[in-house]
């Protein structure tokens, strides 16, 4: 029953910028801290960014700082990751992630990649 559906990868220039979305159904949006994490060819996946359920607090994986931001609108059950001044270092499958105490759900992943 529960989907998470990413969407709004794709090919991009250095320095450029993406905003994925990641839209939730099936669950009660507001009681879930929300996630994207990444994984890249010969790597380990990695947690990139997380916005809680209780206050909205975001944490980041220290190499995007500054360049990414976590957001979710409550009202559409979604939520997104803006990403700027990407690098070739960002490409990754992306992937969106719904956890609570008990519960992770994940999404089929979409693909980001920077290149020139």
């Amino acid at each position: 029953q529960v989907q998470l559906v990413e969407s709004g990868g794709g090919l991009v220039q250095p320095g450029g910028s993406l905003r994925l979305s990641c839209a939730a159904s099936g669950l009660t949006f507001s009681r879930y801290a929300m996630s994207w994490y990444r994984q890249a060819p010969g790597k380990e996946r990695e947690l990139v960014a997380t916005i809680t359920r209780a206050d909205g607090t975001t944490d980041y994986l220290d190499s995007v700082k500054g360049r990414f931001t976590i957001s979710r609108d409550s009202a559409k059950n979604t939520v997104y990751l803006q990403m700027n001044s990407l690098k070739p270092e960002d490409t990754a499958v992306y992937y969106c992630s719904a956890r609570s105490y008990s519960y992770q759900y994940w999404g089929q992943g979409t693909q980001v990649t920077v290149s020139s």
